[in-house]
């Protein structure tokens, strides 16, 4: 095990909204080191979700994020030889990284043409409580509460 805990690194705020939050979703977006690119899909993305909403961009994306993000998930843990399912709080941090992750993910998986494209029509649906992402987090609420009887396992 490490000594320490690595600091947490300082992400720069995006160019054009100002917000470490965009960024942190841009380097999740990226593939091979590609930023601008990546930065471009996302722009065109939001870009896209203005032209069809006519409202804040940014304030529909965020509440897209929020709607995708989890607020329980469930843990393995083994207990007396047999494996249980615990539900578990999460930290902010995590909370935020599973959400951007889960909607990346969908998105690439949409139908439709370009990458902006997409994640253009996933945003605008997880801001509105739809898309498979809102479902995704759904799913992992229903798995929580379902296994919330072995919460008491969570300090051993």
């Amino acid at each position: 095990m490490r000594k320490h805990k690595p600091k947490p690194r300082v992400l720069a705020a995006d160019p054009r909204y100002n917000d470490t939050m965009v960024t942190r979703f841009v380097n999740n977006l990226m593939w091979d080191g590609k930023k601008s690119v990546a930065f471009g899909i996302f722009y065109d993305a939001l870009d896209i979700v203005k032209g069809r909403t006519n409202e804040d961009e940014l304030q529909i994306w965020k509440k897209a994020l929020n709607n995708v993000m989890p607020q329980v998930e469930v843990r393995s843990r083994r207990v007396g030889g047999s494996t249980f399912q615990i539900p578990t709080e999460l930290p902010a941090n995590r909370k935020v990284s599973i959400g951007i992750k889960w909607m990346i993910k969908y998105a690439r998986a949409r139908s439709g043409k370009g990458m902006a494209e997409k994640l253009a029509a996933e945003v605008m649906a997880a801001a509105k409580g739809e898309g498979n992402a809102v479902k995704k987090r759904e799913d992992v609420h229903k798995m929580a509460e379902a296994n919330r009887a072995f919460a008491h396992f969570r300090g051993r």
